[in-house]
Parts: C-alpha cells; structure tokens; sequence
C-alpha cells in the first residue's frame, strides 16, 4: 500500500515534505482549517519547492471556504510550482464551517463546487454566479497546465461518495477503518486515501494515546457539537464527550462553543486529555498494534480498496515518518 503524511499547515512543513520524499512516502498533504491551522497554500508552495517528486495535498478544502475562482487559481498556482503533483481534496467542511460556528456545506453545493473546480483548472469555461446573476468564466492569466491536478471528494457516507463517483474524482475519508464500508462507498476505477493515526506498540514507544489522541478528540469534538451523534455512542464514549466538554468550558450548546472546542484540533493531545483516549475509541479510528497486527490489518484495508495510508504524526515527525516507511517498505 501507498503511504502518505498529513499535517498542519505551518512553518517547517517544507523541510518535513523534503523528508517524507526522501523516505520514498508518496504524498504530503496539509489541513485547510483556517481557524486553526495557517494557510495551506501558503505552506504548501514552500513544499512544492523543496520537493521534486512527492505528491502534494490539501485534505481538504471546501466551498465555503473560498469561492470557485478563487480555490481555482489558488490550486493552478501550485500545479504550476509542481506541475501534475497536486491533489485537490474537497469536503463539505465539517471542522472549517464548526470553528466558524456555522454548519457544513451541502451535498449538492460540494458537487457544483468541485465540478467548476474541475473545469476551471482544465483550462475550461465554467458557470459562475452570484445571487441571481450567472456568467461563464474562463482563466484568463494563463493556459490549462498540461499535468492535470488530481480531485479526491471527502465522504464518509454515500452520498458524497457518490458524488466522487459522478464526477469521476477520488475519495479520501478520515479515520474510517471499516472495510466493509470501504468496499460499499468507494467508487470503480477511482483512487482512495484513508487518514488516520498509527502507532506501533513496544515497551520503548510513546503512550498509543498521545500517537492517536488527536484522532480520537476530533470524533469527541464532534460528538460535544453534535448531541444526537453523542447519543448514539456507549456509556463510556458518552461520559468521555462530557469530560470533553468540561475541559473546554462549554456545554453542547453554548452559543460560543466553537471558539473553545477546536483549540489544539489535530495536534499533540495534553495530559489531562489522556483519560479520553478510550481504547475502544483507538481501535474504531486509530491503527494501533504490533508490528504484524498493523501488517495484517493495513493487508485488509488494502483488499477493501484503500490504495493510500495518510498518517499524521505528532510526537516525533521525523522519526514516526521513517517507521511509517520501514513498516510498509
């Protein structure tokens, strides 16, 4: 299987995107929460730099973020730095839109999006509007580059997988592990990467819980965000939300809450955090095992049509990259 590496957008990403090639890693992407992580683009076109092979990832931007034209050019401009090495990855921006306190784009807005997406960066024309007002658009700067961009559509449902399908775009998805939902969402022909944390367990490692923890709070900052998904979880994943929400300061329904629940999202968990990291919360998100175990489990993820491992360290990059490579070597 292909591996890849995925972190926040900030400064030293180059010299990490310069590692992750030299370690013969497929890919590097950065997160696009601008609440919470600096601009990937930005951070991106220093990787794009220092890199020559590698592909380049934002996982994953969506349309509430920035309007078509705008990601467009945004997105040609990094293809020109690094010409067919670019993945544009499209979601409805759960995490973007809840740090805004607002709610995710629509199915339907994300298909329209990454279609123009699609086309604008092909050198085609593409519909653009504005309230009632429509017109077709057209980069005028600079021709289609002759490399095309890469699309990969988030989903961890059917519906926007199959809008990956109708658009003929990848999938990426977060801490799924289930193959059986794998083989059901993923469509013909396409390309799929699976983000998500791993950890090899031996008596010299860190604690599992701090190589996974940030993993595990995204679900439990979703769930602080979203009662009716906290409810459907067990007992002990429900006190743990509710622990979750204390440390924040915030209830469920805070007006402000999500000025407090993302804080530190998708980095290094602190201490007092730890208790939340629920092994049976590891286990559903996280890759955590022996050396065979993972083996073994990342065999299955493969035959369940996952072509792409995407792993984001957080203790000891560097070091948490080169045994990511060894392990898949």
């Amino acid at each position: 299987m292909r591996t890849g590496i995925v972190l926040p957008a900030g400064p030293g990403v180059d010299d990490l995107a310069a590692r992750a090639e030299e370690l013969g890693l497929h890919s590097f992407w950065l997160y696009d929460t601008p609440m919470v992580h600096g601009d990937p683009f930005v951070f991106l076109s220093l990787c794009a730099k220092a890199t020559s092979r590698i592909k380049l990832g934002i996982g994953v931007t969506s349309p509430s973020l920035r309007s078509a034209p705008a990601a467009a050019s945004a997105f040609a401009s990094l293809n020109a730095l690094a010409p067919g090495r670019i993945i544009c990855g499209i979601g409805t921006g759960n995490t973007a839109r809840r740090t805004l306190g607002m709610r995710p784009s629509s199915v339907a807005t994300l298909e329209n999006f990454t279609a123009t997406l699609q086309d604008l960066c092909a050198g085609r024309s593409a519909g653009y509007r504005e309230g009632d007002r429509v017109r077709s658009v057209q980069f005028l700067h600079t021709a289609a580059a002759p490399d095309p961009i890469e699309f990969v559509v988030a989903a961890l449902g059917p519906k926007a997988a199959a809008v990956a399908g109708r658009l003929g775009t990848g999938l990426i998805s977060f801490g799924l592990l289930d193959p059986a939902a794998w083989r059901a969402l993923r469509p013909t022909g396409s390309k799929s990467y699976l983000i998500t944390a791993l950890h090899v367990l031996s008596d010299a490692d860190h604690d599992a819980r701090d190589a996974t923890g940030h993993v595990v709070l995204s679900l439990l900052a979703f769930a602080a965000d979203n009662p009716a998904f906290a409810a459907q979880l067990g007992p002990l994943e429900q006190e743990a939300v509710r622990t979750f929400l204390a440390l924040r300061g915030t209830t469920s329904a805070s007006p402000d809450r999500h000025k407090a629940l993302y804080r530190g999202y998708l980095q290094r968990i602190a201490p007092q955090e730890r208790d939340l990291v629920l092994p049976s919360l590891m286990n559903d998100l996280t890759l955590v095992g022996t050396r065979d175990e993972l083996v073994a489990r990342i065999a299955t993820l493969e035959q369940a049509g996952v072509d792409e491992l995407v792993i984001q360290p957080v203790i000891d990059p560097p070091a948490e990259m080169a045994r990511l490579a060894s392990l898949l070597a």
